[in-house]
């Protein structure tokens, strides 16, 4: 659009609360790792921020976590939104790093619950001593609303 005055992609970045209050009310991601052979491995995961940085969990045996521990570069990506003009996301690349210990984990899971979570069932808490929690510190997010555009594509 040659007539806006800044460039479409400043035009439909998240602000810094919008992007909070878009990943308080969306907390399904996909996570991104690398395969043995350089392959994206992609897998839907439930996460929590806290401080700027993205809680998960896993089996310590899962394909994410082997890939993870050979190459600890991943992105995130979180979106919503059905028709292209009402796309909304947040891309996170980081490097994730892998906490061994029933104790990381539990607390993963209350970063991933949020302050006024439930307690867990107890068949998810037994399965602590199995998992990893995954802490993801980005080093680059990008942001996008689609609905800002009102339209104008």
């Amino acid at each position: 659009m040659p007539n806006d005055p800044q460039p479409r992609r400043r035009q439909i970045q998240l602000s810094e609360a919008e992007q909070h209050a878009f990943l308080a009310a969306n907390r399904k991601a996909a996570l991104a790792t690398l395969d043995r052979h350089g392959y994206p491995h992609l897998v839907a995961m439930t996460f929590g921020v806290k401080d700027g940085v993205f809680y998960m969990t896993s089996y310590a045996k899962a394909q994410k976590v082997l890939n993870i521990r050979r190459d600890p570069k991943v992105a995130l990506m979180i979106e919503a939104g059905v028709s292209y003009g009402e796309l909304k996301g947040v891309m996170v690349r980081g490097t994730c790093e892998i906490v061994e210990g029933e104790a990381a984990v539990r607390d993963a899971w209350a970063v991933i619950a949020g302050p006024d979570a439930k307690p867990r069932r107890r068949e998810t808490k037994d399965s602590a001593a199995k998992r990893v929690a995954l802490k993801v510190t980005p080093t680059r997010t990008v942001s996008w609303d689609h609905t800002k555009l009102g339209g104008r594509y």
